[in-house]
């Protein structure tokens, strides 16, 4: 149970964290991404939003028939057991803290459109982004997070708005003419694959509002309204606007960009526009890394409140917000910042994006498995479209393992084995959370 006195997120903020953490930085990063893949990036997106709806069908209905279960943790564990549960979780834990490295390294890349000067600064990237991750953890610590989030997914939709009806204007203007040529690119089966584990990061956070169902408002309607209303939306915007950027812009300006959504609408409009979308975008990644500080912290609360995790990450403020698993995730979330950015441009975000999705997609599979064992053993409706679901999400789950290569695997593979050692811990200690 969440705090007494707690804030909690009403419908509208917590369809905005759906929104917010699903349009955070990978729509703005991945167009450069997706470059070197043409036309099979279309068919990936396709095959992404339709899996990414799969699990929303399935989240949204766990979430409306089990309301007491306290979130996916709480389902992972009422069908499996404990261990299967701690490590599903942890796996999400990973995969948060690797987005908001991601996330912010997307941040400072679009600022340094802005300010060129933080690259001559000594360790200039580095100590931005550690900078803003510790600015958003001290908001979400002070119970800010669902402001931020309304206001940050408002004017993160802006350029998105501009970028699909510039794209309109220039298809019904020009024909095919306003499409770039890309026909070195050849449509394969295995380059679409690859491609899905690029694109399915951009579709994560997707659970942002079954993952603290605590922190939400009478869940039982919000959660699976944020959820499905939430992911829909985001789909459709990321799926025209990223598509847009990736057949529009010329092929060698794409994949050298740093700021693609900007350099689209700079292209067209100047530069004046180009710095605006910048900014958005600097403002829309930073709404991300809110949102999903506040998933960080909330889920080993709610690890640490059912006994898998030490009594001490459950520990809340007098606002009710877990703030020493909300610093512990700030700090895993820096550390990750400073790996990635041991990289370059687009590979140090796509790095991490990779890792992160691989982790996150432990948590699919098991959520998926769950719900077809809930409904074979009668503790859940037994509803055709929620098998139909679950069956596709598994798919779905397991072709983006797949596609998303051995390097991410191994990285993720590690990331599991830490989590052992306080596994361990919590097996032989129990406690219950106390305000401080």
């Amino acid at each position: 149970m969440s705090a007494p006195g707690r804030r909690r997120l009403g419908p509208i903020a917590a369809v905005a964290l759906v929104v917010g953490n699903i349009i955070g930085s990978g729509i703005f990063m991945l167009p450069a991404a997706l470059a070197p893949y043409g036309w099979n990036a279309v068919f990936a997106w396709l095959i992404t939003i339709s899996g990414a709806l799969c699990l929303a069908w399935v989240f949204a209905q766990l979430a409306a028939q089990l309301p007491q279960s306290g979130g996916v943790h709480g389902v992972v564990r009422t069908t499996f057991g404990d261990t299967p549960a701690f490590f599903t979780s942890w796996g999400y834990l990973a995969s948060v803290w690797t987005a908001n490295a991601a996330i912010t390294v997307a941040a400072v890349s679009y600022l340094q459109r802005l300010v060129p000067q933080i690259d001559a600064w000594p360790f200039g990237p580095q100590a931005v982004a550690l900078f803003f991750i510790a600015l958003f953890a001290l908001g979400n610590a002070r119970a800010l997070a669902g402001g931020i989030q309304i206001v940050s997914t408002l004017i993160k939709l802006l350029p998105f708005v501009l970028v699909i009806g510039l794209a309109a204007w220039l298809m019904a203007a020009q024909g095919s003419a306003a499409l770039a040529p890309i026909d070195t690119v050849p449509l394969e089966a295995s380059a679409t694959l690859a491609a899905v584990g690029v694109t399915v990061f951009a579709l994560l956070g997707l659970e942002s509002a079954s993952v603290p169902a605590d922190a939400i408002d009478d869940p039982v309607r919000n959660v699976p309204r944020a959820t499905l209303s939430g992911t829909a939306v985001a789909g459709v915007v990321t799926l025209l606007s990223s598509c847009a950027v990736a057949l529009m812009l010329p092929h060698a300006t794409l994949a050298s960009s740093t700021a693609p959504i900007a350099d689209f609408i700079g292209m067209f409009v100047g530069s004046g526009a180009g710095s605006f979308v910048a900014l958005c975008a600097v403002v829309s990644c930073l709404g991300a890394l809110n949102g999903y500080l506040l998933v960080g912290a909330e889920l080993p609360a709610a690890m640490a409140r059912a006994g898998s995790l030490p009594a001490w990450f459950s520990r809340v403020n007098a606002r009710g917000v877990p703030t020493h698993a909300l610093w512990v995730g700030a700090a895993a979330s820096g550390a990750f910042v400073l790996v990635a950015l041991s990289r370059q441009g687009v590979a140090a975000f796509e790095f991490v994006a990779l890792v992160s999705t691989v982790t996150a997609l432990l948590l699919y599979v098991a959520v998926s498995t769950a719900a077809l064992r809930l409904m074979y053993e009668g503790r859940v409706a037994r509803r055709l479209g929620l098998c139909a679901a679950a069956l596709g999400a598994l798919l779905f789950a397991g072709v983006t393992i797949w596609s998303c290569g051995t390097e991410a695997f191994a990285w993720s593979a590690a990331l599991l084995a830490l989590g052992w050692p306080l596994r361990r811990w919590a097996a032989a200690r129990t406690g219950s959370a106390r305000v401080e």
